[in-house]
């Protein structure tokens, strides 16, 4: 079984992106451990390019999972997104300068898709552990939701029936000079991924 994880790098005012953070400190374990069943990317965070990547990602390996992260800089929880909604609508430009308002991500294409993800069994398994978690009914209008949504609509168009799903995490918590009280701590963020790979690969 193969699974898909992937997160973004800095982008706008998120000079650190704990979602490059996360898949990072997951890749290096899996590394450690022989695993060869985890693809780990870093999308660019660009419309274009990262839409590129995700469909040629999920061509290539056919991954049974594809978690895409995110980061959510007013959020203080893990939060699992319900759903991909059509439309790029955001006045922030990517990192190419691009600004989409009111698009169409796929022209035609349904309104929305909903995750495939076993949703309440990660938020069980999350909450046993003592991980804050909520649910979100969607991922926004940004690169998150371009992701998310291209993603589902690659594997719906191939008939693929892989999971495929959306979480974002919350800033980083940190302390000293550049303080940043909301948000968990990087290895607790590591941890609610973690946890959600392994409801994965148990199907």
């Amino acid at each position: 079984m193969k699974l898909l994880l992937t997160g973004f790098g800095p982008y706008g005012a998120v000079e650190v992106n704990p979602s490059e953070q996360v898949v990072r400190r997951i890749a290096e374990r899996a590394q450690r451990r022989g695993s060869d069943d985890l693809i780990t990317e870093i999308l660019p965070t660009e419309f274009v390019s990262a839409g590129q990547r995700i469909r040629s990602l999920i061509r290539k390996f056919r991954p049974a999972a594809v978690l895409c992260l995110g980061v959510a800089p007013k959020r203080d929880k893990i939060s699992l997104e319900r759903a991909a909604l059509n439309l790029d609508d955001e006045a922030l430009p990517d990192n190419a300068g691009r600004v989409r308002k009111g698009r169409q991500i796929v022209r035609g294409g349904p309104v929305a898709y909903w995750s495939t993800l076993p949703l309440e069994r990660i938020r069980k398994r999350l909450e046993k552990r003592g991980i804050p978690v909520s649910y979100s009914n969607h991922a926004g209008t940004y690169l998150c939701n371009h992701v998310f949504y291209i993603a589902c609509h690659e594997m719906q168009r191939k008939g693929h029936r892989s999971r495929c799903g959306f979480v974002h995490v919350p800033p980083l918590r940190q302390r000293g000079k550049k303080a940043q009280p909301r948000g968990l701590p990087l290895g607790k963020m590591v941890e609610a991924v973690e946890c959600c790979l392994e409801v994965l690969r148990k199907r």
